[in-house]
Formats: structure tokens, C-alpha cells, sequence
């Protein structure tokens, strides 16, 4: 590997050879009192020499360095050697015995090796731990800001959105009142062109009248004009219309304020900004131990990714029961092994994976109302009095998240950054909110694009290795999938004419597993929502609830009717 200048560490040494004359190997070893540098050979030579056999030869990285050559500058002709313990200076023989009379004085060359192990002991500090550490909060800050970009440019896309989604509303609305107005309209003018027919015609029938009395004053026949006009002279009364009344438009009253209360608003959350986190300073050993043990951990992750895939065929591992359940509808599954299975009645097991029981805990129930955290610790939900408790490790149990008036129901800790996503309804609203480890609310979806809503009874709720949040919705019928941003990718509906969605989990390859109640079976989609397989049949003998995977990929299903938990290798 290739190095720049600015890369090169500063403990690099150019090929060593060995520093006896005409000897020319690679140099190993050093001899302190000899200053000299020296390869195995003469090294075991140089020890059995009667002369040098005492000598302190030591591998040449833990070599004693060498006190430079300087000068005494009162004293030219000779070298300072030693240090004055009292004037901590260093001074030649002569300047001893004559400025510094009775004094303590100390090899200087002892003392240079012992700066020169410190130093290099804080050169250790810096390259294999200060330096790497700060390169990673370096990094962390570049990735937080494109974090930061991402979520800005996705807040954009969410304001336009709304905008477009209001100028539609608006633009129907007004669609409405136009339309609206035109008939009524229609309606006005019909009644007036009514009216007209009406006047026209009474003018003509009165025109027709003074044309009948003009022939009664022409005629001579006297008797006819009195007889005719004493009978038929008689006027009509004006028809009687009324005036239409057009209708009024009142103005909209309505301020910036409700516009914003409209289209939302961005506000900055009242949470205190986390400490990034510094890992502990280790011994350079131990820290090289782990750093070697991560790399092992993340190749061997990055080639099972790289060689799993989908069996074409799904094989039956083991079974085992849960004791103290009556059916299993929901899994948790830990990192030390240990499995919390819970029933519809409210019993909520621990157990290790070969059954045994550990401790039962009597809860308010639901379906997928627990989880285990990175930390180990189990949360859940308690729809009855609107919180989140908590089980250390050590099963003390305490009020995490209290709720107020929206009811929690499913749970998931995230195991890319354990976030905490909780899905939730009140009254005939549901939505997810994404709490930090510390409990504090950072993220509400309820919402897509267009201002629908998203979710009405989330059950249960998981994480895609890709960020992706994906609940099963048992009233919408649906895997409901939105990005870690909140907004929605989609939705997975079943292959059938129903579809009832109970346990879901996803996997190291980013499939999306989920139980179908009314079919009884096990779908398994794609990270983009396409359908890949049946996973599962009742043919199999199983009613599926419960799903989560182990270490070793399996798939564990609870039972709905059994206190049974079937396990099954279905990647090849």
C-alpha cells in the first residue's frame, strides 16, 4: 500500500540493517549501553563477548534512544551528561562541581529516555486512538449534515405537497361555486324571460283593445256602439311578477395564521441536542482486539448477505411450546437467546430457546405490544392506562413513556439506531411516533402526500434493514410501508380478495414476512412491496400469528391456537 508524505506514521523507519561492520542483515535488535543496532546473530554474539555479555539488549522498538551531543555553552570542549535534580537543568561535569555544589545529580541519558518513552507514548495516543476518533466524529458530523439535507429536502417535498394538495381543494371549492352559481343563474333568467312573455303579451292583447275601440268610435251604427261598448269594453288588470332576488357572495374570512394552520408549519423540537457519542480510550491491545473482531463481525455479515437467497424450498427445523401461554400472537427475541412470547389473554413468557421458562408477566395484552431493546431490556405497550413500561435486565419494571390521550399499540426497537416506533390511535385517528432511547417523541406519521390518512388500527410494527417502517394494519387490510422520512412508499394489499395482516418481521436481505389471517399463510415481499413467494400454507398444519428471526436467519411462527412456536430455514 502506497502512502502520501502526510500519511507516512511518525514512528516509519526507512529499512534497518544491522550495525556491525560489514554486516549487512536486518536489524531486530538494540544494545542500550552500546547505542548500536544489531541482527539476531550479532546479537547472540555480542552477549556470549566477556565484554558485553551484560549488556541490555532489547528489540530495537523498545530501544533506549541515545543522548544527543551538545555542547555545554559555558564550558565548550565538553558535552552535557547530566541533569541537576535541584536547578532541573542540564549541565557537564565542570559546571557541577562548580555551580552547583552538594546537588543531586541524575544521568541525563536516563532521563532523555524516559521524555522520549512518554513522548511516544502520546504519539501512540494520538495515531490509535485521538486521531481515529476524531477522523469518526469527523465523519459522523459529514454524514449528519447529508442527514440533514436529506430531511430538509424532504420536509420541502412535504410543504409542496400540501400546497398542491390545498390548490387543489381550493380549486374544487371554487369549481363548486361557479358551477353552483350558473344554475342558479339559469334559474333567475328563465323566470325573467317568463315575465317578458308575459308583459309582451298583455301589450298585445291591450294593443288589439285600442284597436276594437277606434272601430266603435268610426262606426254610425249608434246602436251597436252603445250595446257593444256597455258589454265588451272592459280592460284586463297588469299581470302581477316579482323581481328576483340575486344571490350574494361573502368573502372567505380568513388570515395568514390559518392559512399556515393549513399547509402546516416547520417547527425546531424542544429536545436537547445529543452529545456525540467518544468511545472510551482503551489500551492500544484491546482496542486493536476489537477493531479486528468488528471487521471479522461485518465481513462475515457482508458475505452471508452476498451468498444468502431464497430456498425453493422451506424445511422444518424444531418446535417448541411456551409455557404459560395459550397461543402465541407475538415474538421478541433478544440478543443472548432469550425469547418473550404473549397470548391474547395477556400473559407475556420468557423463555430460552428450548422452551424453559424464565419469568411470566400479566399485561393488558394486544398483538404486537412488546419488543427487546439494543440494551436488552423489554418494552411494551399498556393500551389500559396509555403507556410504555420497562424490564431491565435485571426485571425492574418502570413507566417509560406515558401517552395522555392516544393509546399505544404496537411497538418496534430499531436495530439500526434503537429508535423507538410506536403505533398508536385515538378516537378514529392512528399514527406512528418514533421515539430516541431516552423516551423523547422526535417523529410523528400519520399523513401522506395528500393528506390522507395513512394508518387506522396499526397491530404490528418493524424495521426494514433499508430504514423502511412497515405495520400491519388489520382495518385498512394492508402492510402500510413509508421511508424513514415518513413519507409513504406503499402499500401491500395480499394476493386475495382479503387480506388480514397479523405478525410481520423482515430479514437480513430486506424481505418483508407477514401473516395472513384469513387465508392462514405466510406471504413474503420484496423491500419494494412485490410479491416473491408463499413462504407458508395451512396445508403445512400451522395458524400463523406471531414471526421474528433468529441470529441464525430462521423463521420462529407462533401458533394462534397453540402454545406453540414452529421454526424454519428458508434461506439457502
Amino acid at each position: 500500500m502506497a502512502f502520501s508524505k502526510s500519511q507516512i506514521p511518525f514512528t516509519a523507519q526507512h529499512y534497518l540493517v544491522c550495525g556491525t561492520e560489514d554486516c549487512e542483515k536486518n536489524c531486530q535488535f538494540y544494545c542500550n549501553p552500546c547505542h548500536r543496532q544489531m541482527c539476531e546473530q550479532c546479537r547472540d554474539e555480542h552477549q556470549k563477548s566477556p565484554d558485553t555479555k551484560n549488556h541490555e539488549v532489547v528489540p530495537y522498538q523498545q530501544r533506549q534512544r541515545q543522548l544527543p551531543e551538545v555542547k555545554c555553552q559555558t564550558h565548550v570542549n565538553r558535552y552535557v551528561d547530566m541533569l541537576c535534580e535541584q536547578c532541573q537543568v542540564p549541565v557537564c561535569s565542570k559546571c557541577a562541581m562548580k555551580d552547583h555544589g552538594r546537588h543531586i545529580f541524575i544521568d541525563l541519558e536516563t532521563v532523555y529516555a524516559e521524555k522520549c518513552a512518554i513522548c511516544l507514548n502520546e504519539i501512540n495516543k494520538i495515531e490509535e486512538y485521538f486521531l481515529p476518533t476524531s477522523q469518526d466524529l469527523l465523519k459522523s458530523t459529514k454524514t449528519d449534515s447529508t442527514e440533514i439535507k436529506k430531511i430538509m429536502e424532504s420536509i420541502r417535498t412535504s410543504m409542496r405537497a400540501e400546497a398542491e394538495s390545498l390548490k387543489s381543494m381550493v380549486d374544487a371549492v371554487t369549481s363548486d361555486n361557479i358551477k353552483q352559481l350558473n344554475e342558479q343563474e339559469k334559474s333567475l333568467l328563465q323566470l325573467l324571460n317568463s315575465q317578458d312573455k308575459k308583459y309582451n303579451d298583455y301589450i298585445s292583447y291591450l294593443n288589439e283593445l285600442v284597436k276594437k275601440c277606434h272601430g266603435y268610435l268610426s262606426s254610425k251604427n249608434l246602436q251597436i256602439l252603445m250595446s257593444e261598448i256597455t258589454k265588451n269594453l272592459k280592460i284586463d288588470p297588469i299581470p302581477e311578477t316579482t323581481r328576483p332576488v340575486p344571490p350574494v357572495f361573502t368573502a372567505g374570512q380568513y388570515s395568514k395564521e390559518d392559512v399556515t394552520k393549513l399547509l402546516g408549519r416547520v417547527t425546531v423540537p424542544d429536545t436537547k441536542p445529543e452529545i456525540r457519542k467518544i468511545k472510551p480510550m482503551e489500551s492500544l491491545a484491546t482496542q486493536l482486539k476489537y477493531t479486528e473482531k468488528q471487521r471479522k463481525r461485518d465481513r462475515e455479515k457482508s458475505d452471508m448477505k452476498r451468498t444468502l437467497s431464497l430456498s425453493s424450498s422451506v424445511t422444518k427445523v424444531r418446535e417448541y411450546t411456551v409455557p404459560g401461554v395459550k397461543s402465541v400472537l407475538h415474538l421478541s427475541l433478544d440478543k443472548s437467546g432469550r425469547l418473550w412470547a404473549s397470548d391474547r389473554k395477556g400473559n407475556l413468557v420468557q423463555t430460552d430457546l428450548q422452551g424453559n421458562q424464565l419469568q411470566i408477566i400479566q399485561t393488558n395484552g394486544g398483538n404486537g405490544y412488546h419488543t427487546v431493546t439494543q440494551d436488552r431490556d423489554l418494552i411494551f405497550t399498556d393500551r389500559e392506562d396509555k403507556v410504555i413500561n420497562r424490564i431491565t435486565v435485571d426485571n425492574t419494571i418502570t413507566e417509560f413513556i406515558k401517552r395522555g390521550d392516544w393509546t399505544p399499540l404496537s411497538i418496534y426497537s430499531s436495530h439500526i439506531n434503537g429508535d423507538i416506533l410506536v403505533g398508536m390511535i385515538k378516537d378514529k385517528e392512528a399514527k406512528v411516533t418514533r421515539y430516541n432511547k431516552t423516551g423523547e417523541e422526535i417523529q410523528n406519521i400519520q399523513r401522506d402526500n395528500k393528506g390522507q390518512e395513512l394508518y387506522t388500527n396499526p397491530n404490528y410494527i418493524t424495521e426494514n434493514i433499508n430504514g423502511d417502517i412497515c405495520t400491519s394494519d388489520l382495518n385498512k387490510r394492508a402492510v402500510v410501508v413509508v421511508n424513514k422520512s415518513g413519507h409513504h412508499r406503499f402499500s401491500y394489499t395480499g394476493r386475495g380478495s382479503k387480506f388480514f395482516p397479523y405478525g410481520i418481521c423482515t430479514d437480513l436481505l430486506g424481505h418483508i414476512i407477514v401473516c395472513d389471517g384469513h387465508i392462514i399463510k405466510v406471504d413474503i415481499i420484496d423491500q419494494d412491496g412485490r410479491f416473491l413467494s408463499l413462504l407458508l400454507t395451512r396445508q403445512q398444519g400451522i395458524q400463523p400469528r406471531g414471526l421474528c428471526i433468529d441470529d441464525e436467519n430462521n423463521l420462529h411462527v407462533g401458533q394462534y391456537t397453540r402454545d406453540t412456536v414452529t421454526v424454519y430455514k428458508y434461506l439457502q
